[in-house]
């Protein structure tokens, strides 16, 4: 059951190079089978093309991280006015 859970991840993650590896690897099958070198060489050369294409977006969507202090953006906590307490009893007339 780990087969289809995997495939179904990666066509949601990357849909265009999965689609163009499955097209490659049955092209490759179907020219192995039938002993058509051209169509195996094409489903292999699409299959290669498909993964180079997954591996070149996994390398440009990477995003580093700062190692220095985080910016803050608000004063602190302590130089707010602070607000009312809430409490769940009914004012009493």
């Amino acid at each position: 059951m780990i087969g289809p859970r995997f495939i179904k991840s990666a066509y949601r993650k990357e849909p265009i190079s999965s689609f163009l590896l499955t097209i490659g690897l049955v092209d490759a099958v179907i020219g192995g089978v039938d002993s058509h070198w051209t169509l195996l060489t094409l489903g292999l050369a699409t299959a290669g093309a498909a993964i180079a294409l997954r591996w070149w977006l996994a390398q440009r969507n990477r995003v580093e991280l700062p190692t220095g202090s985080p910016v803050l953006y608000l004063p602190d906590r302590s130089s707010r006015p602070s607000l009312p307490m809430l409490s769940d009893r009914k004012p009493s007339r």
